[in-house]
């Protein structure tokens, strides 16, 4: 028997489960089998009659049991509830509402990880509000979407995290504090506010209310990074690792947690097997190219810089590692264009800070470069979390400024 799936939920008719979002949800025997009746109608009406004889096997109920149950499943739904509707003529019907699909493609262009695909996501969110403002799915969606803007380095951190932090309240007034939601919290402290012992606090919390959310290990352990305890992001990523080992971020974020350790070749291994596994994931390639620009093989870390710009659709601070990496192959000339271009860009768009700052250090333009780091940790780039271990930021460490810097950027800030 196939799984039925609507919305945040799936029908399991073989073992009699439903799930939301991969958690079960308990319900007794004759409500299960009449949201599976519901749900095989496809939003058509289904009447008193063939309720009872699926839900209760023929055996003779009244009309006031059916609503009851009814009612009990509305309640099972939590803010789902009101899709089943009563039809005038007597049942029920399971209508999915418009939202649900916008919500649907809002997490397909997320998932895209690139510009576009973030501010279509927003789009597709923001419509799903509008067609249902109590669904917190809409909200959480549209939070998620301004988190990543700024983690993925599309626009400041700064300028989004308002956005972010608004849609998450509204998302939690609808539903509660989620795992989800929490996690999503936490790592806003982390990132944006900087408040790392809350962040870990939250993110403990997260983790006990649900193990098997490997993200939260994986957001765990740049916060892990960010404290510079390389130890324990090691041991948090495998975590991840365990809770789900086909989760792309966890590939990405192993392949890093060896490049700040310095273990390039480890580094390699994992980067090589995380293209074979996520080929379009664009950090993986971010990172594969930092392991093996390292490991002096520097056009082939040229390469996956491109490959990760094509499918970034030009994302500036992949624009600026290729860059770096020409500087290093004597293609001084490719590399300043490349900076003249992101700073022409960012008369129009925004052009992640950081990543400038790392190809003027490249090119010898000091000075430059640490104006840059300074405004990037004024607009909180996302990409900073890092800056304490990263051996892209080792020519930042050998001047005096840097140490004041990287305090700057490890002193909360309230938005």
């Amino acid at each position: 028997m196939a799984e039925i799936s609507f919305g945040p939920f799936t029908l399991d008719p073989a073992s009699n489960r439903l799930l939301r979002d991969g958690v079960e949800l308990r319900m007794r025997p004759q409500a299960f089998q009449a949201l599976r009746t519901l749900a095989d109608h496809g939003g058509r009406a289904v009447d008193y009659d063939r309720l009872i004889a699926d839900a209760w096997a023929g055996t003779s109920v009244s009309r006031h049991t059916v609503d009851v149950t009814i009612a009990e499943v509305r309640k099972i739904l939590q803010d789902c509830g009101s899709w089943i509707r009563r039809q005038p003529k007597g049942g029920y019907s399971l209508l999915i509402p418009k939202s649900d699909t916008l919500i649907r493609l809002g997490w397909h262009f997320l998932n895209q990880r690139s510009r576009e695909g973030f501010e279509r996501a927003i789009e597709c969110f923001e419509h799903a509000a509008t067609e249902a403002p109590r669904d917190h799915r809409a909200f959480e969606g549209q939070s998620a979407a301004y988190l990543m803007l700024a983690s993925f380095g599309t626009r400041a951190g700064r300028d989004i995290y308002p956005r972010f932090k608004e849609n998450h309240r509204r998302a939690v007034d609808l539903v509660g504090l989620t795992p989800e939601l929490r996690c999503n919290y936490a790592h806003g402290l982390h990132l944006y506010e900087r408040r790392l012992d809350e962040a870990a606090a939250e993110f403990e919390q997260t983790i006990a209310d649900k193990p098997a959310l490997a993200v939260a290990h994986v957001r765990q352990t740049l916060l892990n990074v960010t404290r510079g305890d390389l130890d324990a992001a090691l041991d948090s990523v495998g975590r991840a690792r365990t809770a789900d080992p086909l989760l792309p971020l966890t590939a990405a974020t192993e392949v890093s947690v060896r490049l700040w350790r310095r273990e390039f070749d480890v580094a390699l291994s994992l980067g090589a097997q995380a293209i074979q596994l996520h080929p379009y994931l664009l950090l993986a390639r971010a990172f594969y190219g930092t392991a093996l620009e390292y490991s002096g093989q520097l056009d082939a870390a040229l390469e996956q810089y491109r490959v990760g710009v094509v499918i970034s659709q030009g994302l500036s601070w992949l624009r600026a590692s290729e860059g770096v990496c020409l500087t290093k192959l004597d293609r001084d000339k490719e590399a300043r264009a490349i900076l003249r271009d992101l700073l022409v860009r960012r008369k129009s768009e925004y052009v992640d800070s950081y990543g400038v700052a790392r190809l003027h250090l490249a090119l010898g333009n000091v000075d430059d470069a640490f104006r840059e780091l300074e405004r990037a940790i004024d607009e909180s780039v996302g990409g900073l979390y890092s800056l304490g271990v990263d051996p892209l930021a080792d020519g930042f460490r050998r001047d005096r400024r840097f140490a004041r810097l990287l305090k700057a950027y490890l002193t909360p800030v309230t938005y």
